[in-house]
């Protein structure tokens, strides 16, 4: 790799990291009192699939240690946004949904940071941000573990 592609592409990382780590805390300023991204991520993941999951599959899914999803889940359950019963196919497992009370919270949290994003995607506009999300989409494919 020549020292020009180098800089770019160490730029390229440098721009998604300093906009990662801005846009975390403008959503956390935003989001409900108490809600933390990673609890919103889990109840807005769940709230799509509209189905269980286990909590490994979760950990999967956010790229992130069982450990790490087993704490995010129990302040979700703690919240009363998470159901977490036993597995009944795997007595060592255990399946997650979200609760009428999640599906709330996660309505308000949308509800909430809904015109923080609208306003950034009007204030770059429609054109570069249909322009942006296929090379978004497919460093996200080519960073997955298995892409």
């Amino acid at each position: 790799m020549s020292d020009s592609s180098n800089s770019l592409a160490v730029m390229l990382f440098s721009e998604i990291m300093t906009n990662d780590q801005m846009i975390r805390n403008r959503l956390s300023r935003v989001l409900p009192k108490g809600m933390e991204i990673s609890h919103f991520s889990v109840l807005n993941h769940l709230a799509g699939l509209g189905d269980e999951r286990s909590p490994a599959q979760l950990a999967k899914n956010f790229h992130v240690t069982r450990a790490a999803m087993t704490n995010t889940l129990s302040k979700l359950e703690w919240a009363g946004y998470v159901h977490i019963r036993p597995d009944w196919d795997d007595a060592r497992g255990k399946r997650v949904s979200i609760s009428p009370a999640g599906s709330r919270a996660r309505d308000v949290a949308l509800a909430a940071i809904t015109p923080m994003i609208s306003e950034m995607v009007s204030d770059l506009g429609e054109d570069k941000v249909k322009a942006v999300l296929p090379v978004l989409r497919d460093l996200r494919v080519r960073l997955e573990p298995d892409g």
